[in-house]
C-alpha cells in the first residue's frame, strides 16, 4: 500500500472515530479509542485466522513467528536463569520492539522509527523506555516514594544512592499539575444536541474582513477537527474566533495546565518546550492546541512567544456547540433526504442514521467535472440538488440526473475506471460517501444496484459511473 492510499486510510479512520466520539460523547475518551481501535484489530485478525488455511495451502504463511514465539520466549528467560544461577532473569536478545504511546506527548515533535537500533539510546520524555518484549535494563527500575504520599508507610532510614537522588531531581521537572499516569481519564462538557435550539446561545462574532476570513480558512482547510465540517459550521467557526495579543517572551499556555483554548498564530513566532526543552517552533499560519477543543486533557508543552505575537483563539465550549448542533442539523436533514430515495427505503432507521453521519457535502459550481470518465472511482454520490449532465466519449450526452438522483456506484462494486463523465449544469451540492463507507454501511442496497447495473443492459441507458 503506497504512503498516498495510508494516509487516505488513516484519515478516514480518523474522521470515523471523530464521529464515534461526537454520536457516543463518551467520558473517558482514551478508553474509547482504544476499545474502538482494538475492536477493529480484532476483527481484522480473525478474519486473517479464518483464511489460515487457505494461506498456507498457496504456501502463505500469515504467521510466521506465532508458533515457535513462546518457546523462544521461554527458552531464553531458561538460558538467562541458569546463566545467572539465582532468580530467574530476562534474557537481553533481541525480540520485538513497540514504541510507548507515552514515551514523547508532544504533538509538535518529529518522531523517530518505532524500532529502537542497537545504537540508540533510550526514549526522552516523561517516561524515558519503549515498551519492549523480552527486554529489561541492566538495572531493575527502582520505586520512587514521594514524602507527600500519606500511603506510605515510613520504613526507618536508609541510604540514597546517588543515581536514586538524580531520578527524584528529574520528577522534578514535571509540571506539579501534569497527571502522568498510564491510564488517565480526560472528560468533557456533556451537551445534548435535541436542547440546543431551546437555549438563547449564539457564537460570538469577530466581524472579520472577507480577505482575513479567507486567510483563516487557509490555515484550518488541512486541520483534522474542521477537515469534515460543512461550509456554514466552518464559517461559523471561524466568526467566533478571537483574538488575542502576546509580548516576547510571555507565556501562551504552560504544560501540564488543562487547556480550553485552540490557537492560529496570525503574526509572530512561538516555540514550544517539553519539560523546559525546546521541542519546536511555529509561526504565521500555524495552529496548535486542539486537543483543548475535544476535551479538558492537561497541555502536553509549554508554549512561549518568541517574538510580539497576535493570535486567534477559540475556546472548546464554543467549538462542540458548533460542531454538535452543525452536526446534529446535517443528520436531520441527511435522515430526511435519504428517506425520499429508492434505493434506500429498504434501510432501518438505525441503518439511515448512520448513513447519515458518514455523508460528507461538495459544492460544485456550473461546468464542473464531479467524475470524469477512465478515472479511478473512490466515491458514491447522491445529488441533494441541482442539476447533473451525464456523458461519454463513445455515446456522448445520455441523460440528467437531479435531486434524489445517484452515481458512481459501479466504480465501487466492480472496482471499474468511471465509466462516464458527470458535470454539473448549474450551482449542484452532492452528498459523497467513501468506498470503505459505500461497503459498510450500504450492504442491504448492493444488490439492488447490481440488479440496476446500466451496462448489462443491451441498449446503453444509464452509464453513470
Amino acid at each position: 500500500m503506497s504512503y498516498a492510499n495510508n494516509q487516505g486510510f488513516a484519515t478516514e479512520e480518523l474522521s470515523q472515530l471523530q464521529k464515534e466520539i461526537l454520536s457516543k460523547n463518551p467520558e473517558d475518551v482514551l478508553q474509547f479509542c482504544a476499545n474502538y481501535f482494538n475492536n477493529k484489530l480484532q476483527g481484522q485478525r480473525n478474519h486473517l485466522w479464518s483464511q489460515r488455511s487457505k494461506a498456507k495451502d498457496a504456501g502463505i504463511d500469515l504467521f510466521p513467528n506465532v508458533n515457535g514465539f513462546a518457546l523462544q520466549s521461554s527458552s531464553s528467560i531458561s538460558r538467562s536463569s541458569a546463566a545467572a544461577g539465582g532468580p530467574t532473569a530476562f534474557s537481553n536478545e533481541q525480540g520485538p520492539s513497540f514504541k510507548s504511546p507515552f514515551g514523547t506527548n508532544d504533538p509538535h515533535l518529529t518522531h523517530d522509527d518505532d524500532v529502537k537500533t542497537s545504537g540508540q539510546k533510550q526514549g526522552h520524555g516523561i517516561f524515558k523506555s519503549n515498551f519492549e518484549l523480552d527486554h529489561f535494563d541492566q538495572a531493575p527500575p527502582t520505586k520512587e516514594i514521594s514524602p507527600e504520599d500519606p500511603t506510605v508507610k515510613a520504613s526507618g532510614p536508609q541510604t540514597q544512592s546517588q543515581e536514586q537522588v538524580q531520578n527524584k531531581a528529574n520528577l522534578q521537572k514535571i509540571p506539579i499539575a501534569f497527571n502522568a499516569n498510564r491510564r488517565t481519564s480526560v472528560s468533557a462538557e456533556a451537551l445534548n444536541p435535541a436542547k440546543l435550539k431551546s437555549e438563547d446561545w449564539k457564537p460570538p462574532q469577530n466581524n472579520l474582513s472577507e480577505a482575513e476570513e479567507q486567510d483563516l480558512a487557509k490555515s484550518l482547510q488541512n486541520n483534522f477537527l474542521f477537515k469534515q465540517l460543512d461550509t456554514k459550521s466552518k464559517k461559523t467557526v471561524i466568526s467566533a474566533l478571537q483574538s488575542k495579543k502576546f509580548k516576547k517572551d510571555d507565556v501562551i499556555i504552560k504544560q501540564g495546565d488543562v487547556g480550553d483554548f485552540f490557537y492560529i498564530i496570525e503574526k509572530g513566532n512561538v516555540d514550544f518546550y517539553v519539560n523546559d526543552s525546546k521541542v519546536n517552533s511555529s509561526s504565521d499560519g500555524s495552529s496548535f492546541g486542539e486537543l483543548a477543543l475535544m476535551y479538558n486533557a492537561p497541555r502536553a508543552a509549554t508554549a512561549i512567544a518568541a517574538s510580539d505575537v497576535t493570535l486567534w483563539a477559540l475556546d472548546r465550549l464554543t467549538f462542540r456547540r458548533i460542531l454538535l448542533e452543525g452536526t446534529f442539523n446535517r443528520r436531520l436533514m441527511y435522515e430526511d433526504f435519504l428517506k425520499d430515495i429508492d434505493i434506500l427505503k429498504s434501510l432501518t432507521d438505525l441503518e439511515r442514521s448512520k448513513l447519515a453521519d458518514a455523508l460528507f457535502t461538495e459544492i460544485h459550481k456550473e461546468g464542473d467535472k464531479i467524475v470524469t470518465e477512465g478515472e479511478q472511482g473512490e466515491n458514491f454520490y447522491l445529488i441533494e440538488s441541482g442539476t447533473c449532465l451525464v456523458s461519454s466519449e463513445k455515446y456522448g450526452e445520455i441523460k440528467k440526473l437531479t435531486k434524489g438522483d445517484y452515481f458512481g456506484e459501479l466504480a465501487l462494486i466492480k472496482d471499474l475506471p468511471r465509466q462516464a463523465t458527470v458535470t454539473a449544469l448549474n450551482n449542484v451540492i452532492v452528498a459523497t460517501l467513501g468506498k470503505s463507507g459505500f461497503q459498510r454501511l450500504l450492504g442491504p442496497v448492493v444488490d439492488v444496484l447490481r440488479d440496476r447495473d446500466p451496462t448489462k443492459v443491451a441498449q446503453v441507458q444509464d452509464p453513470t459511473a
